[in-house]
């Protein structure tokens, strides 16, 4: 599937904008009544619980099924080209990818319910971001009671050597995007985070492509999530990792007594907020059934399995809980927020950065 040009992405992203007309939930609900049974696609397992309030709720059949992000858009791809729509909603696939590829194509479509539109912020409306999944450096408090580490530069310095764990970007496509991220949008945060920890100006074309350099040749481990969590928090560790992953993983802390704790005041951020897009596929037989769902997702009842792991709500009003694990509401401030508009960069520049990782990384 080609790519489009950056104009051509704008017009069908403006055409797809969530207008402000009356929204009528009760119509919605008995249009999908009529409706076939339908499935929706999700990174998290705890669709399946989501999905099962939300036929308690209405009286419909919606099966919740987790797939990663590779999976939703390959299934997404596959159904739309057969003309046999399975999955009428995806929820947290490749942003690069479904805002470049998929919305562009025809493949899935950007629906926001007219209700909820006016709260979210303009960038959360086209395509609409349901939830964002906050990934921070993190620390293990048992090893003492303020983090090790102030500055990201610090982490390609010889202190830290084989003693930082990531996420594989050959894995995690977020994490490769996450670089040109950066690259794009926070180069000169980068370059002043250099001068901070070394004294002088950064002197280069890319702060931040000299910092993944650096910090891949500097021996990171690289594990799945769980891995990393791991290597991070378990308790009784002599000198424990710094590293980063999802705020889903400090529910360890409670589960198996980790010591995971967020690295507050890290320049230039203490992490950074990956959108969870939600889009409904084209030519569903049930668009209906899919627009409630959307709707159900973007309200507290529907995404309250989600925000007790630190998933941030686009609806403001809703917030996260207070028995949230991480404790990141007090910090997104600090968090780097995702430029969709900034997708077709990130997938365009997707397999430079692995490459760099890959030819970099010293194992």
């Amino acid at each position: 599937m080609k790519h489009i040009s950056g104009l051509a992405l704008g017009l069908v992203l403006a055409a797809g904008a969530a207008k402000a007309e009356d929204f009528d939930l009760e119509a919605l609900i008995a249009a999908a009544k009529s409706e076939p049974p339908t499935t929706v696609y999700a990174v998290t397992g705890k669709i399946v619980d989501t999905a099962e309030a939300f036929n308690a709720k209405y009286g419909l059949a919606v099966t919740g099924k987790k797939v990663n992000e590779a999976g939703q858009v390959d299934l997404l791809i596959r159904e739309h080209q057969a003309g046999t729509i399975t999955g009428s909603v995806s929820l947290a696939s490749d942003v690069a990818v479904i805002v470049t590829d998929l919305l562009a194509q025809g493949v899935v479509e950007s629906w926001v319910p007219g209700d909820i539109a006016p709260h979210l912020a303009e960038s959360a409306r086209d395509p609409l971001v349901v939830v964002s999944d906050p990934h921070v450096w993190a620390y293990n408090a048992e090893a003492g009671e303020t983090c090790p580490v102030s500055n990201v530069w610090q982490l390609v310095d010889p202190e830290w050597n084989r003693l930082v764990a990531i996420m594989d970007p050959l894995e995690k496509p977020m994490y490769a995007d996450w670089f040109n991220q950066l690259s794009e949008h926070h180069d000169d945060a980068m370059a002043a985070a250099y001068e901070a920890h070394y004294g002088k100006p950064f002197e280069g074309e890319s702060a931040s492509e000299a910092w993944v350099r650096a910090f891949a040749a500097n021996g990171p481990l690289v594990a799945d999530s769980s891995g990393v969590a791991d290597a991070i928090g378990a308790p009784g560790q002599e000198k424990p990792f710094f590293g980063m992953l999802s705020t889903a993983k400090f529910r360890d802390n409670q589960d198996k007594g980790y010591k995971l704790t967020i690295c507050a005041g890290m320049q230039p951020f203490a992490g950074w907020l990956y959108p969870g897009l939600g889009v409904i596929a084209k030519d569903t037989p049930a668009p209906n059934t899919a627009r409630l769902f959307i709707h159900y997702l973007l309200t507290e009842e529907g995404i309250a399995v989600q925000s007790v792991d630190g998933k941030v709500p686009a609806d403001p009003r809703i917030g996260l809980p207070a028995d949230e694990a991480s404790g990141v509401a007090a910090i997104m401030d600090q968090l780097m927020v995702w430029n969709t508009a900034g997708s077709a960069s990130d997938l365009d520049r997707r397999q430079d950065w692995q490459d760099i990782w890959m030819t970099e990384l010293k194992r």
